[in-house]
């Protein structure tokens, strides 16, 4: 049965994901970006995280050598996933005073994950880079989100997860065990 890459990608844009601008200095030394919703962590030891550009793109050729930082859009800073992704809508980028392991950095963002470069995979169209996490900061905010071809953002939070006796809980002898430090208390009519 032959793949229709458009409806593929209609099928697979129905996984939200949060979005990112990955950015690095080209050649002439000047800042490169290229907004990218592929971007994944990896590994924790040693930490890698995972970014997929096209390989027609621009910043994607300039990654194999370049430190790069993921910045992690927050949710009013759809101009700037408009402007990264090739649709200059920005008189001014509004970039951050100061740069992640040589890497430019965005302003206003949710997270900075700074990288070198780590290895890189040949992705079909695209090419896979894993980048060793330098530096990290995180800011307060909410996230820019992804779906079915449109920019989102995150409505009211849900009520807690039933986590309790799974293998993935978050208060037992799971990956959660070192995330987790308080166990929240019960709603009012919730069960337990």
């Amino acid at each position: 049965m032959a793949i229709d890459p458009r409806e593929l990608r209609r099928c697979l844009g129905h996984f939200a994901t949060g979005v990112t601008v990955v950015t690095c200095r080209g050649a002439d030394g000047g800042p490169h970006g290229a907004t990218v919703n592929s971007f994944t962590a990896v590994s924790l030891d040693p930490p890698l995280v995972l970014v997929s550009l096209d390989r027609r793109s621009k910043v994607c050729a300039m990654l194999e050598a370049e430190p790069f930082t993921v910045n992690v859009l927050e949710s009013t800073q759809h101009d700037i996933a408009l402007h990264f992704a090739g649709r200059p809508c920005l008189d001014e980028v509004p970039w951050d005073a100061d740069s992640g392991c040589g890497a430019p950095r965005l302003a206003g963002c949710l997270a900075h994950v700074s990288c070198t470069p780590w290895q890189h995979y040949d992705g079909g169209d695209h090419i896979l880079y894993l980048g060793e996490v330098q530096e990290f900061r995180i800011h307060p905010g909410r996230p820019l989100l992804f779906h079915t071809g449109k920019f989102h953002h995150l409505g009211d939070d849900f009520d807690p997860v039933p986590w309790e006796g799974s293998a993935d809980a978050p208060f037992g002898t799971s990956w959660f065990s070192d995330v987790f430090v308080d166990r929240p208390a019960p709603r009012p009519g919730s069960r337990r």
